[in-house]
């Protein structure tokens, strides 16, 4: 396992860098800071531990957070911690739409904890640890949901902005675990982990090891190479479709576009392009895990039939109207006449 994290440690050219290590208590996080400070003088990173309770089996939760403390003293590395509340977050969603699960809702307040102790230990990264087992997970998961090409890129080696890095994320569980276990590591176990009642949890108790002895030992690997080789060439294309968005969309205020009407026929934008050119414009806009591939379809459908005076309903409360002007997606402005129906007006 150290050669692979000394590996993703180069490749992912944290050398010489401070690193906050995000660790739950887990294995894979207990692992990570382990290796890391095993590594830290050879590579010359200054490691810090930060951690974020999440308060949501109570006692335990606390629990959590007293060994991550004692784990971080024990090697001697600066520690901060974060109690959130995901629930809270849930119950103050505006609509059921915008509502986030309770998982979701962990996740972002996870994400933006971490990144504030991180800049309040001075570190320049967060290191999470995502292992290749939870790219498969994902990857999988996203598959059996609908997922367009972009979701099998799974997740990504490194935030957009280089701030969080994953450097487990080409190693499987097992290697983390023989790894810990070789050390005589101590970890506390989340029993929300094996819970049935996640689909997550279901595949990686049952589905995933039946795949693995049924078709491919290697399984895991092979998904992680299709997650990277899907993740580069979705790099590529999104250059692609932020240069042809920049001349074809323009600002209109807060969280809204205008959308020039040229040029939307299958044999000037292939369906492709429009596709993710509409998924760019929508998230822009503020629609986010509401858009479904029905509504990239119905809004590339408006966007070529060209209707004068008419408007479509779209997720986050999103309106894409035609004007004398063009095409305008956002809010609706006071301007605008109500829509008669769910579709049109």
């Amino acid at each position: 396992m150290l050669s692979e994290l000394a590996r993703a440690l180069r490749d992912l050219g944290i050398e010489g860098r401070s690193v906050a290590v995000a660790v739950s208590g887990g294995v894979d996080s207990t692992a990570l800071v382990h290796g890391l400070a095993e590594l830290s003088a050879r590579h010359a990173l200054v490691l810090s531990v930060a951690h974020v309770n999440h308060a949501l089996r109570g006692a335990e939760s606390d629990g959590d957070e007293a060994c991550v403390r004692e784990l971080a003293g024990a090697l001697g590395l600066p520690f901060a911690s974060e109690r959130v509340d995901p629930r809270a977050r849930v119950a103050a969603a505006p609509s059921s739409r915008a509502r986030p699960t309770l998982q979701e809702a962990a996740r972002s307040l996870r994400a933006e904890a971490l990144r504030r102790m991180a800049a309040q230990l001075g570190a320049r990264h967060v290191a999470t640890a995502h292992t290749l087992d939870d790219q498969a997970e994902t990857v999988l998961l996203r598959l059996l949901r609908g997922s367009g090409p972009e979701g099998l890129g799974g997740i990504s080696e490194r935030s957009r902005d280089g701030v969080v890095v994953r450097p487990l994320l080409r190693i499987p569980r097992e290697e983390v675990l023989r790894f810990a276990r070789g050390r005589g590591l101590r970890w506390r176990e989340d029993p929300s982990n094996a819970s049935p009642r996640y689909a997550r949890s279901r595949l990686r108790g049952s589905w995933l090891p039946g795949l693995r002895d049924a078709f491919n030992p290697r399984l895991l690997r092979a998904i992680g190479d299709l997650a990277e080789a899907q993740r580069r060439e979705s790099e590529w294309v999104e250059g692609l479709v932020e240069r042809e968005a920049a001349r074809r969309f323009s600002p209109d205020g807060a969280r809204a576009l205008r959308i020039d009407a040229k040029g939307w026929e299958p044999e000037a934008t292939p369906d492709a392009l429009a596709r993710r050119l509409v998924r760019l414009a929508l998230h822009r806009c503020g629609a986010g895990r509401d858009v479904s591939r029905a509504h990239l379809d119905r809004v590339v459908a408006f966007l070529r039939s060209g209707r004068p005076r008419a408007a479509i309903e779209l997720p986050g409360g999103l309106r894409l109207g035609r004007d004398a002007q063009g095409f305008r997606l956002g809010a609706p402005s006071s301007a605008e006449p109500a829509c008669r129906s769910e579709l049109t007006c």
